[in-house]
């Protein structure tokens, strides 16, 4: 018999062979580029430092606090000196626990009762976000570059900007939801990792259900970030459940990529109770303790309201304490829940969660036009509006589109996990559109925007069967892109941190009427 030709052999083994199951995952567990990671992250926090930092004391109304910063440095300030226990007297109650004044007061027992002290934590977990969203980016598209990219949106995103700027409590919640996130994806590759070794020592098929995966620090991780976010705001609980599903869904794909016989079975036998205990009850402890000196104190705002306004006698077992505190929560509750339009609660700066995606309706936080020096006019605008910059929010119809499509035509993970993160900081919303609602409850949208927006990126300058030309294309248009969102934030910096301004600039600042 004589030999095939070479070129027939060749054919042959061009040929690939398709399975209808899921193969064998590679080794493929993070970037490998070490030492240029951190050189980029760094840079990219370095340029996030100086643009959250500059000028961080201004405005200010007359010395005092701006928007909503009246009701939160106060309670900070308050806490300093009431043994970490605030009250909110034009209420009645205090509506929001205490995790974010806590943080704030951190700034204010460093630098006073003054803008910079009632900022300043703020601003240095905005710096701290943009490294994390770098390294986050970095990561899932194994990619330095494409994270570099992510932290330089992030960076000139409007709403990010202003949030790490403010003392509100919603620059606080993104970061501890993106802090989160991150440790859920490195989470994810430790367990496709700790799968795979198990794969290629044989123990793959000792049980239908696959290995044990062992003690899963990042995922505990996880679960304090969270508790401390919902300690910050209600809303938290929101990722508590959109991240709890994602964590179990990378666990089912880890199982089925190595071949486990009963991937989901395997999953709920082996997943989900350890997930249970580090998303749901971690945080839940984590919650309750940030109510360390609330429980601490005789004089709280009703720290004892067993025998007084509740029984003393409860069908369920629970402290004293624990009654108590759910009575203050219930109180604050229907507080928030009475904030309706139904009711004639209206604000001229509220918006619905349909117009968030756009920044359709931005939030203006301070504006003085009377008797403003400081643009070379007879009198000037100095302003802080929250708004996302024009480049990155107007895309996020397309974006989000093209995010759908990755994740459940393409089945690609990258885009499902950016898009629960997203959609965990908007959906809920939709929920109860009575509600009073403001754009600055987007701030957890801006950074899973930036990260949707550098993959898409990624892709354009990563797209395999590429040639030469068509990479120089590609690498030009992205570049250009970046270049404008750059000069858009630029463009609306004035704006951004209420510097001053003729009024003819800011007329050209207002793009849309819904900006007025």
């Amino acid at each position: 018999m004589t030999a095939p030709p070479d070129e027939l052999v060749a054919d042959e083994a061009a040929v690939p062979v398709i399975s209808p199951g899921p193969t064998e995952q590679a080794p493929d567990f993070g970037p490998v580029d070490r030492l240029q990671g951190w050189v980029v992250t760094g840079v990219v926090t370095a340029l996030a430092a100086v643009t959250r930092t500059v000028n961080l004391g201004s405005p200010t109304d007359a010395g005092t606090p701006i928007f909503d910063e009246k009701h939160y440095a106060p309670q900070a300030w308050q806490m300093l000196h009431n043994h970490g226990v605030e009250d909110n007297p034009g209420y009645g109650l205090v509506v929001h626990p205490p995790v974010g004044k806590q943080l704030i007061a951190i700034g204010e027992a460093l630098f006073g009762y003054n803008g910079l002290g009632w900022r300043f934590t703020g601003a240095v977990l905005g710096i701290v976000m943009v490294a994390l969203v770098v390294r986050i980016v970095r990561r899932i598209s194994r990619s330095t570059l494409v994270g570099g990219i992510a932290g330089m949106l992030l960076i000139a995103d409007g709403v990010s900007f202003v949030v790490a700027r403010t003392a509100l409590l919603d620059g606080f919640l993104a970061f501890l939801v993106v802090a989160a996130f991150g440790a859920l994806i490195v989470d994810r590759d430790q367990v496709r990792e700790r799968i795979y070794v198990a794969l290629t020592e044989g123990r793959i098929d000792e049980t239908i259900w696959g290995p044990r995966l062992g003690v899963r620090w990042w995922r505990f991780g996880a679960g304090v970030l969270l508790g401390l976010a919902c300690g910050t705001k209600w809303s938290g609980l929101y990722f508590v459940v959109f991240f709890g599903l994602m964590s179990l869904g990378f666990d089912v794909a880890a199982r089925r990529q190595c071949r486990v016989l009963r991937p989901w079975l395997g999953t709920i036998r082996r997943d989900l109770i350890p997930t249970v205990y580090a998303l749901v009850l971690v945080p839940f402890g984590v919650y309750l303790a940030s109510y360390a000196p609330w429980f601490a104190s005789e004089t709280a705002i009703d720290r004892h309201e067993v025998g007084q306004s509740i029984g003393s006698h409860t069908k369920f077992p629970l402290p004293d304490a624990i009654r108590s505190l759910w009575h203050y929560t219930a109180k604050a509750y229907e507080f928030h829940a009475g904030l309706t339009n139904a009711a004639g609660n209206h604000h001229p700066w509220e918006s619905k969660p349909w117009a968030w995606p756009m920044s359709l309706r931005p939030v203006l936080y301070a504006i003085d036009q009377q008797n403003v020096p400081g643009c070379g006019a007879q009198s000037c605008v100095k302003a802080v509006m929250l708004v996302g910059t024009p480049a990155m929010w107007w895309l996020a119809v397309p974006v989000l589109g093209y995010a759908c499509w990755r994740t459940f035509v393409r089945r690609d993970w990258r885009y499902a996990a950016v898009l629960v993160g997203y959609c965990a900081g908007w959906l809920p919303w939709f929920a109860d559109i009575d509600r009073q609602m403001y754009f600055f409850y987007a701030a957890t949208m801006g950074p899973f925007l930036a990260m949707a927006i550098a993959l898409i990126l990624g892709d354009i300058l990563y797209k395999p069967n590429k040639n030469s030309e068509r990479r120089t294309l590609g690498l030009i248009a992205v570049s250009c892109y970046v270049a404008l969102v750059l000069t858009n934030f630029a463009w609306l910096f004035p704006v951004l941190t209420g510097q001053p301004i003729s009024q003819n600039t800011w007329n050209m600042e207002i793009w849309l009427p819904s900006w007025r």
